[in-house]
């Protein structure tokens, strides 16, 4: 099943390239503003970029919470502007705290949960929704900067992002222009190794950096390499039509899509869980909901 993820990478950057210069035509703009991760996405995203753009018509945005080392990579030209969203995020926490407490009367839960005496409110978030807030006020940034500039907004989202549900929405999965969110995991980096991206970028652990130790894999459960097979699987609509194998342990179908599709779960231990969490996470490819 490894050979129906394979690209031609030559074919794939030139069809990729010759989209963003299309749309950034049509829409008479020359200027990108990008969230620049460090990570093997936005690296991928930037040398398309570079094919298509003045390399002094980009601008990479690196917002980070927590101070990290600066990075090694020569981007070559590309404006890298770094910016700390630890004031801002903080600051919006606080306020948030306060409406939930004294105006909603509603106490702090979770784990790791404490008071702050001076402000008789809980201080510390769940991870996961410290990183939504994370997000959204990084694309708010991203938007304004963009404004000021006349740009384009650049996302990095990839297939197997998007069709897992990993990412936060009106944050990281807002934006005007998308160059590889039809590309699994897997296949972004059979590009980016084409593109000649830094090794040290292609052989790190995903992670979204969100806490310190977080990856995207222990996250999940499972590996890119065996979701991107079952996502294939489960969404292909070539292959979906001609399907119809494989029971779960119930003997029964999994998720209810109109085909009758199931996992050779001998082949892929973790079928089940990577479909049920791709499942949960439908609602955000449909929302908002409306007439």
């Amino acid at each position: 099943m490894k050979n129906q993820l394979l690209i031609n990478p030559k074919q794939e950057k030139e069809k990729i390239v010759n989209f963003l210069k299309k749309t950034f035509k049509e829409q008479k703009i020359d200027k990108v503003v990008l969230g620049f991760s460090g990570g093997i996405d936005s690296i991928t995203a930037l040398y398309l970029l570079k094919e298509a753009l003045p390399v002094k018509n980009i601008f990479a945005v690196q917002m980070d919470y927590k101070p990290r080392k600066k990075s090694d990579i020569n981007l070559k030209g590309i404006n890298v502007i770094n910016v700390s969203i630890k004031k801002i995020v903080d600051e919006f926490v606080k306020e948030s705290e306060d409406i939930r407490f004294e105006r909603l009367g509603i106490p702090p839960k979770g784990e790791g949960s404490h008071w702050s005496e001076k402000r008789g409110i809980e201080l510390s978030l769940s991870k996961l929704r410290l990183g939504n807030i994370m997000a959204r006020v990084r694309m708010i940034i991203l938007f304004d900067l963009a404004k000021q500039l006349n740009a384009m907004v650049c996302g990095t989202e990839n297939k197997s992002e998007k069709l897992l549900g990993y990412f936060t929405r009106f944050g990281d999965a807002a934006s005007d222009i998308e160059p590889i969110s039809h590309l699994y995991k897997t296949q972004v980096y059979q590009l980016a190794k084409y593109l000649k991206v830094p090794k040290e970028i292609v052989n790190q652990t995903p992670t979204a950096g969100l806490w310190d130790g977080q990856t995207d894999e222990s996250e999940f459960g499972f590996t890119y390499e065996e979701a991107d097979q079952v996502l294939y699987l489960t969404h292909d609509p070539t292959f979906v039509k001609t399907s119809s194998f494989v029971k779960t342990s119930e003997d029964k179908s999994v998720g209810k899509r109109g085909q009758d599709i199931n996992i050779v779960k001998k082949n892929f231990p973790n079928a089940e869980k990577i479909i049920k969490r791709s499942l949960n996470n439908e609602f955000k490819l449909k929302t908002p909901y409306s007439l």
